[in-house]
């Protein structure tokens, strides 16, 4: 079983203290969902996470220091997929999903083919694969960069909005798929601003609020009023529809 860890983890940018003294932990097979208001370091952790990030503390992955392991090998093992959905060359939505295949070198080979394949389906990206990614509208273009990734079969996923400027089928599709591969044995970690698709689809939440780990645990641990209260300043509506949860914010405090 693959693990992530950090302990300790601080971040400074700008002389501001972005994420202070974190400790937390990730392991294949499991979906976690970062949440928090604005400027609370979600993103941050997340990058931190994916190697991205100077950073004081410890990250560790399977117990080795992040930093030592070479980069090829760190890349074969982690998937990371930012906020920007920008394409900056008209190259084919499969030329760019095959990209995810770098760090094994077999983008060509029977293995990379498969893989490419299976992420453009699992994307809804098939009728679309000999389009410029630059032709593409900006949620199409989002669901290529997530292809890519998935391309690269991380056993850790980390995902910063994937569902940001996506309609509501498409959020949906690839809320389902993040959590089926966490159920096929990867470790999902993504950052979400909808409430209700946290409690849904998440196993763990871990919420964030001025740079700190306010409350990590199941979906009923975390999204309670008391937290929704302290840390977005809102009371909400929560309830089930036909046994779907969901989270409604109601009015500011």
């Amino acid at each position: 079983m693959t693990q992530l860890a950090t302990t300790g983890l601080t971040v400074s940018l700008g002389g501001h203290e972005i994420l202070r003294d974190v400790s937390c932990s990730f392991e294949t097979g499991e979906f976690v969902a970062l949440i928090g208001p604005n400027g609370a370091g979600k993103s941050t952790l997340l990058k931190s996470l994916a190697g991205l990030q100077d950073y004081s503390g410890q990250i560790t992955l399977d117990r080795q220091s992040l930093g030592l392991i070479e980069r090829r090998e760190r890349a074969r093992t982690i998937g990371y997929l930012g906020q920007s959905g920008q394409a900056h060359w008209p190259i084919s939505v499969e030329a760019l999903v095959s990209l995810g295949r770098l760090p094994f070198g077999d983008e060509n080979d029977q293995n990379g083919a498969a893989a490419i394949e299976t992420a453009l389906a699992d994307c809804d990206l098939l009728p679309l694969r000999h389009r410029a990614v630059t032709a593409l509208s900006g949620g199409e273009r989002a669901r290529v960069l997530l292809a890519r990734v998935l391309a690269g079969q991380p056993k850790i996923l980390l995902a910063d909005e994937p569902v940001a400027g996506l309609d509501p089928t498409h959020q949906l599709d690839v809320m389902t798929t993040l959590h089926d591969k966490a159920a096929g044995g990867a470790a999902v970690i993504v950052v979400l601003h909808d409430l209700s698709l946290a409690v849904r689809f998440a196993e763990r939440i871990i919420l964030l609020h001025n740079g700190v780990v306010a409350a990590n645990g199941t979906p009923d641990d975390v999204i309670t009023p008391e937290n929704l209260a302290d840390c977005y300043g809102i009371e909400a509506k929560q309830g089930l529809v036909d046994g779907i949860p969901y989270v409604l914010p109601a009015s500011r405090i």
